[in-house]
């Protein structure tokens, strides 16, 4: 189990490129297994989430290319035969949007997994809603969890209404919807990230959004294309959190996704009293970006509630550091599904920040913040959990000490280089 150790070592000052958004990455790829054009991207995620996409889609018969940052994916033979058992990794989007993929392709049968983690989360939520499409899934406890069987059938045309705000939910529905017999809806209670409907507008895919309900109609070769991914906005989150509360800091954020569904972090902290400066934005693939410089500043209390999460649900971890440098009282409620990541974020994160001496109260939803406290020194876990591990480590940059972070090779799952860029062009200390 890797551990690595970070000191606080001053003002951030420098720059930094966050490797390609990984969410998009996903989509791009999917995408591209209906395509027959092939869809080809450049700044692809490095991160082993998306590599597991890539080894499933080739595994189903998909013509997968890699090199370096580059990626392009074709249909291939897609559909011709079965695929066997597909190993998902730790990637909740990579299973439950193969899900998705496979529901509607006749003949086609395969089995989904994971690694222990990942057979621990919910799949009942997009297993339900395919359902009523007519898939035949199964699996443990009535597909409620991984490993599940899919075998691919003609589906038809509905309507669903998702009882849970998830872009994960949305998006398989969506590919579902691609290869059914008639137009598939999906209403969503809040809006959750909207990187599907703007791939596929870019693609120029025929697609009807009207008051939270996306409609998607049969499409099952997609035109292709080619475009740059931004940097991926939940990788900067870490840095904006850290150059916003690491005293006399000042850094710039190069080509990082701008998209208005990711970004809900920045509206709160800039109530808080954050120092956020956006450059031109430009477009790319149809989703918008630009540089941020974020200059350090003192913080005031936050307040989160239930509406504000979907734009922000991977970020709310670091900004639970953010609170605890605030000058109050910061109440971030309505997370309850920070308890079905790839581990019980609410829990990790309370453990982790009360080890280094915050004052945090758990709630079933959320958490109670007092700040701001003096953090100190000390060993925290990163619970195998990519998002944990690199908060706690931020929160490592204004401790009196050094902190210790287990299992920190989590990182690789979204940032393999997190750790290098902490080190290098944060110039703090960070040793093995």
């Amino acid at each position: 189990m890797k551990s690595v150790q970070v000191g606080a070592s001053g003002p951030i000052h420098g720059r930094i490129t966050p490797p390609g958004d990984k969410s998009i990455s996903h989509r791009a790829a999917f995408f591209g297994a209906l395509s027959s054009a092939g869809i080809e991207v450049s700044n692809f995620s490095p991160g082993a989430d998306c590599a597991s996409t890539l080894e499933c889609l080739r595994q189903l018969g998909c013509e997968v290319s890699r090199k370096n940052d580059r990626v392009s994916v074709r249909k291939g033979s897609l559909g011709s035969e079965s695929a066997g058992i597909l190993d998902a990794g730790n990637s909740g989007t990579t299973a439950r949007l193969l899900c998705g993929l496979l529901a509607g392709i006749p003949g086609v049968f395969s089995v989904i997994t994971g690694d222990d983690s990942l057979r621990k989360r919910p799949m009942k939520r997009i297993v339900a809603p395919l359902r009523t499409l007519g898939a035949r899934i199964d699996g443990r406890e009535g597909g409620a969890f991984l490993p599940l069987s899919v075998r691919g059938t003609r589906l038809c045309g509905g309507s669903f209404t998702l009882e849970v705000a998830s872009a994960q939910v949305k998006t398989a529905l969506i590919l579902a919807g691609l290869n059914a017999q008639e137009s598939v809806t999906v209403v969503e209670p809040l809006r959750t990230r909207d990187h599907t409907e703007i791939m596929l507008d870019h693609l120029g895919v025929p697609l009807r959004n009207e008051g939270g309900a996306i409609t998607v109609y049969p499409c099952s070769d997609l035109p292709g294309g080619s475009w740059r991914i931004p940097g991926d906005f939940s990788s900067a989150a870490f840095w904006i959190v850290a150059a916003s509360i690491v005293e006399g800091s000042r850094l710039l954020l190069e080509g990082i996704g701008a998209n208005p569904t990711r970004t809900g972090l920045l509206g709160h902290l800039e109530r808080m009293g954050a120092k956020l400066k956006w450059g031109p934005l430009s477009l790319s693939g149809g989703e918008s970006q630009a540089d941020l410089e974020v200059t350090a500043s003192s913080l005031e209390p936050v307040t989160i509630g239930e509406k504000d999460v979907p734009a922000m649900v991977d970020e709310l971890p670091v900004l639970a550091v953010a609170a605890t440098q605030a000058r109050g009282i910061s109440r971030i409620r309505g997370a309850r599904e920070l308890r079905f990541k790839e581990t019980d974020r609410i829990r990790a994160m309370t453990e982790g920040l009360k080890r280094l001496g915050a004052r945090i109260e758990e709630l079933e939803d959320g958490w109670i913040i007092e700040g701001p406290s003096k953090l100190h020194g000390g060993t925290v876990d990163g619970c195998g959990d990519h998002r944990i591990a690199m908060a706690l480590s931020i929160a490592a940059l204004v401790a009196d000490g050094p902190v210790t972070v287990n299992d920190s090779g989590c990182v690789d799952i979204s940032y393999p280089s997190f750790f290098e860029d902490l080190e290098a062009v944060l110039s703090c200390r960070v040793g093995s």
